[in-house]
């Protein structure tokens, strides 16, 4: 089923559904932003009007009409009900003085078009009400009087000083609100008014024309060509299918006219953006101009496949930790890879019974992924779109994670534990820039390479080279991170995705798919090796500071070198690190000695002697190495 039909069946089955944060917009409707609220009785009475302040609360929802529903940037094209003072204001002309202050034709075709819906059988309280009210031609009168708008003492005009949530007063959206004499006749508010909503559905069915076959349904019905906007948010004009380019030859040498070319029927693009829309409002990913959405045909929450699914988790680690935190440590801690294994599937599949699960799969339900970016200000592209069953989503997101897993340090608990990285990590890590203690990438970079890697999530793709490439090279470069907490994320980063490259490596080659996350001490790999080798001279020189010593070892600063020189640098570390081995108590000495010579040993002359750029796999000798260094309280300890 293509993504138009999947979202006229998010429409179909979710419509009228109750959903206090969202809404799923009604056929013909749309929302804007108001600026100010006028209240009237039933019987078309000014009773007061209230500037609106809360940003949140002026997203209205409002009747549309095919013209109305797209961009207002030119012609005369009135909403049908609520809208801006230039067309809903009689006396707008008196109080208005910028270049469409004369108004008569915006509010004539305003008023005419409410008169239509006003006068047919499919009439409503409140548009009688608004009708009777308006048709009196002074608003603007009663909104200055109720100090609802300014006007500027010397010009007698509306100020321009006064601005109302960032809109000139000229330039404000009027909502109504209506009073009914009968306190259960209706919802006073019109925007969140059902049965108003109801009443305009039906007008519009009634006059509906362009009676052609749509290519969606294949049923002859009321056709369009002007496709709603505002799908990513309230001010956005981006549209998703446009066929008003007739001057740019986009169809010209297929097709004769734009019928020819597509056809959709008005309810069918209604509901379809509609679902959209509340899609993206209700659990959309936002990455600047991108959307990333994922949607289940059941609706059923899903995993978030750009974060880190364990986040879901963290509550419940916060309660472990105030009731014990060595409860915690030891929970985290002991028998790494397998308990992390248990807590992903607990974090992506949920607590879901196993039956349940099963059912799922039997159902055939599936999962959408969609991609929305949009390439200039009018136009909005599908920069991907996948349709997977629901259960390998959830296995193909789980090996994701599982692949990419590497040994970090938690800072919530201070003890390292195995963890996946979200996409924005992997992202900022690999081409950001430190800012303080963040690191942070351009978003139209992220936005690129986020993009390439949820294919990786969802389908299992391959790594992109170039990204493992970054953190490689940025991981080798210490000394550039001014707080050194920035630089283990990048390098912990890079070693879980040196990881993933390599099982993918080690898959290609048919063999099985599995590479430990603890330090391997039969690894004979020379790029492992001088990993290990420098981790040691890391720690060695590390353990002989005071305590408020924070200068940066020789490996430290030798790092890059390193990575490009192996055999010639190794040789100006160790002759560097020997006064700090001399300084050392016998025990200690000998342990960092003989470690090193122990890894030593490991190598063939070829490849020790060997002075070409080290693989990623260096870093990961390197971390492990590291990591399975003692403290210096330990080595102090075994010296007793």
């Amino acid at each position: 089923m293509s993504w138009q039909n999947e979202l006229y069946q998010v429409y179909e089955n979710n419509y009228g559904k109750a959903d206090e944060k969202v809404m799923l917009l009604p056929v013909y409707h749309s929302t804007a932003n108001a600026q100010v609220e006028v209240t009237l009785s039933e019987q078309g009475e000014f009773c007061s009007a209230v500037p609106i302040r809360d940003k949140e609360d002026s997203v209205t929802v409002i009747p549309v009409t095919e013209d109305s529903g797209g961009a207002r940037s030119s012609g005369n094209t009135p909403h049908p009900f609520a809208d801006k003072l230039l067309y809903v204001a009689g006396d707008y002309k008196e109080f208005a003085s910028g270049k469409r202050s004369d108004n008569q034709k915006y509010y004539q075709a305003y008023m005419k078009q409410l008169k239509k819906w006003n006068d047919s059988r499919n009439s409503h309280p409140a548009v009688r009400a608004v009708y009777t009210y308006l048709s009196k031609g002074r608003l603007l009168h009663d909104l200055i009087e109720g100090r609802c708008l300014n006007i500027d003492e010397k010009s007698g005009k509306l100020s321009q000083n006064n601005k109302i949530l960032g809109i000139s007063q000229e330039e404000v959206f009027v909502r109504f609100r209506v009073n009914y004499q009968d306190v259960l006749g209706g919802e006073s508010r019109t925007w969140k008014d059902s049965s108003l909503y109801d009443s305009f559905i039906l007008y519009q069915k009634e006059n509906q024309d362009r009676i052609q076959l749509c290519y969606a349904t294949g049923r002859n019905t009321s056709c369009t060509y002007k496709h709603p906007l505002k799908i990513r948010n309230a001010g956005d004009k981006a549209k998703l299918i446009s066929t008003n380019d007739e001057s740019g030859f986009s169809y010209r040498g297929r097709f004769d006219s734009k019928e020819q070319a597509l056809s959709v029927g008005y309810e069918f693009s209604q509901k379809m953006h509609n679902a959209l829309k509340w899609l993206i409002e209700k659990q959309g990913i936002v990455i600047g101009s991108m959307i990333v959405l994922v949607w289940a045909s059941n609706m059923q929450l899903l995993p978030d496949i750009i974060g880190n699914p364990e986040d879901d988790l963290e509550d419940e680690w916060d309660m472990m930790e105030e009731e014990d935190s060595h409860s915690v440590k030891s929970v985290l801690v002991s028998d790494t890879m397998p308990v992390y294994r248990e807590r992903l599937r607990k974090a992506i599949w949920g607590r879901k019974k196993q039956n349940e699960i099963k059912s799922q799969t039997e159902n055939r339900e599936k999962v959408m992924i969609m991609v929305l970016d949009a390439a200039t200000t009018g136009r909005l592209s599908i920069a991907m779109y996948e349709e997977l069953e629901i259960s390998e989503f959830y296995h193909k997101v789980e090996r994701w994670h599982l692949e990419t897993a590497w040994n970090c340090f938690w800072s919530k608990v201070r003890i390292n534990t195995i963890r996946s990285f979200s996409l924005y990590e992997i992202v900022d890590y690999a081409y950001g820039t430190e800012q303080g203690d963040f690191i942070k990438c351009k978003s139209e970079v992220r936005n690129h390479a986020i993009l390439k890697l949820i294919p990786c999530v969802i389908s299992g793709r391959k790594i992109p080279k170039d990204i493992v490439r970054n953190l490689f090279n940025k991981a080798c470069k210490p000394t550039a991170y001014e707080n050194s907490y920035n630089w283990r994320k990048v390098l912990e980063a890079a070693c879980g995705m040196i990881r993933k490259m390599i099982i993918e490596e080690k898959k290609d080659r048919g063999e099985n798919g599995e590479y430990e996350v603890a330090l391997d001490y039969e690894c004979k790999e020379r790029d492992y090796l001088y990993g290990r080798l420098l981790a040691v001279a890391e720690v060695a020189e590390r353990v002989t500071y005071k305590k408020e010593e924070s200068r940066n070892t020789n490996a430290s600063r030798y790092f890059e070198a390193f990575s490009n020189r192996p055999y010639q640098t190794w040789g100006i570390i160790y002759k560097r690190l020997i006064p700090y081995l001399n300084g050392m108590q016998y025990a200690q000495k000998q342990y960092y000695e003989n470690l090193i010579s122990e890894i030593e040993n490991q190598f063939t002359i070829a490849d020790f002697q060997n002075d070409s750029k080290l693989k990623p796999l260096f870093l990961l000798g390197y971390h492990c190495q590291l990591k399975n260094m003692p403290s210096k309280k330990n080595t102090s300890e075994e010296e007793k």
